[in-house]
């Protein structure tokens, strides 16, 4: 008697377009040992039939790296957000249901577009200036317990994922969401990013800012990295605090 072949049954949510109205559309792909949903969604890619034996459109998602460092890959499965390429199917229950962040805007299927979350880094100023402003010297040296909690903060791939998490990051206001908040603890913290310290204070004490972060902790819990987010939210608080009562009352701190 031969033997019946395994098979993974997915309900996936579907946009044609930004505009367009979302709808499920269930699939049923070949089952491999040690797959991925990337790996479901390539086989329906590879034969885009439905359940129902129909042809559809291939499922469209964004994939970079397949290694969980790029952080293209973010969508809800099963109700929670996380990366698709060490999503195993071994370990999900069937039938799995994939959909879109709700966060942001959907641009296709299963891909969103992310740039509420890239706006927020441009308004904390979230990179290191190098642009010759400032002479670097040497390079700078950072004290080997700083650099080592720096590291985990510097794993963010700005993936969505605790934006999608966070009840406060929503259409009805502009919070920045955790990610931001923590880089902006990562930058401050270096020799040479410090350097923009006190316009990255200013930017999180305006609306959006640190004041709309209601320490739900949900973004700690789904970070695929394990960044310590509200560890830095807290942090960072703090350093908001201080720098309010400087500015208040009108010293010369800069930095």
């Amino acid at each position: 008697m031969a033997e019946e072949k395994k098979s993974i049954k997915l309900i996936i949510t579907r946009q044609d377009d930004p505009d367009g109205k979302p709808y499920e559309e269930e699939f049923e792909v070949p089952y491999r040992e040690n797959m991925n949903v990337i790996s479901a969604l390539m086989e329906i890619r590879r034969n885009p039939v439905n359940a129902k034996g129909e042809k559809t459109t291939p499922v469209f998602w964004e994939m970079g790296c397949l290694e969980e460092v790029c952080g293209a890959c973010s969508m809800v499965i099963n109700g929670k957000p996380q990366q698709s390429c060490t999503a195993l199917v071994d370990k999900l229950e069937q039938p799995i249901k994939l959909a879109p962040m709700t966060t942001f805007p959907v641009v296709r299927d299963l891909a969103v577009d992310r740039s509420r979350m890239f706006d927020s880094l441009k308004k904390v100023k979230a990179w290191v200036p190098i642009d010759g402003t400032y002479d670097l010297g040497p390079g700078p040296r950072m004290a080997e317990s700083k650099r080592q909690w720096a590291y985990e903060l510097s794993k963010c791939m700005t993936c969505g994922v605790c934006l999608e998490a966070c009840p406060n990051v929503n259409d009805r206001n502009d919070f920045i969401g955790p990610a931001p908040l923590s880089q902006v603890r990562l930058f401050n913290a270096h020799p040479t990013g410090e350097m923009h310290k006190a316009e990255r204070m200013d930017a999180l004490l305006t609306e959006g800012g640190l004041q709309d972060c209601g320490n739900s902790q949900n973004c700690v819990k789904v970070c695929p990295k394990g960044i310590p987010l509200t560890t830095s939210i807290a942090a960072v608080n703090r350093e908001a605090t201080i720098h309010s009562f400087k500015s208040f009352f009108g010293s010369d701190y800069h930095n």
